[in-house]
């Protein structure tokens, strides 16, 4: 699958078989998270990989009880680190939001192009997600991601691009 194949496939996933991720295709969206642009290369991520069952449940208790997420084999926790972020995006804030955003933007890439579903999670408690991580004070919990094998692929791929707004010029 090519990068504009895996663009149009994306989906936000909220259905997940149990299937355990192999650990060929774990390292390959590892590297896609690794592989990330960062503003002067300053990475201020880090990246918690939740795949224990029960953890996994907790999490989607902490995002307003979406408990869907904890049928995804895989949770993965952006995390950002405030002080190694770029300082001066547009001369008002730093980088860490949009360096996060980016990284987990080719991990949702990197699962379509192996067959797997993933859907961005804002909607959490940051406080209980630091504290069933032991996520340290100075450390921002910015974004889940479950990933995992759909449980339904015909429901999510493809999806009509009438959907979609139409393009402006």
């Amino acid at each position: 699958m090519n990068v504009h194949q895996a663009i149009q496939n994306r989906r936000s996933v909220r259905a997940y078989d149990s299937r355990p991720l192999p650990d060929e295709v774990l390292a390959k969206l590892k590297a896609a998270l690794r592989s990330a642009p960062s503003a002067c290369n300053l990475q201020p991520w880090r990246f918690i990989m939740a795949t224990d069952a029960a953890l996994r449940h907790k999490l989607a208790e902490a995002s307003r009880g979406q408990t869907w997420m904890a049928d995804a084999p895989l949770i993965v926790v952006g995390c950002g680190l405030t002080d190694q972020a770029y300082k001066k995006m547009a001369g008002y804030f730093n980088s860490l939001e949009v360096d996060l955003a980016i990284a987990l933007d080719h991990l949702s890439l990197a699962a379509v192009a192996e067959g797997l579903g993933a859907c961005w999670i804002g909607a959490f408690d940051e406080a209980a997600v630091k504290k069933l991580l032991n996520v340290p004070d100075n450390v921002r919990v910015i974004a889940l991601m479950p990933v995992g094998y759909p449980a339904k692929p015909e429901l999510n791929y493809p999806l009509p691009n009438d959907r979609r707004k139409p393009p402006r010029d």
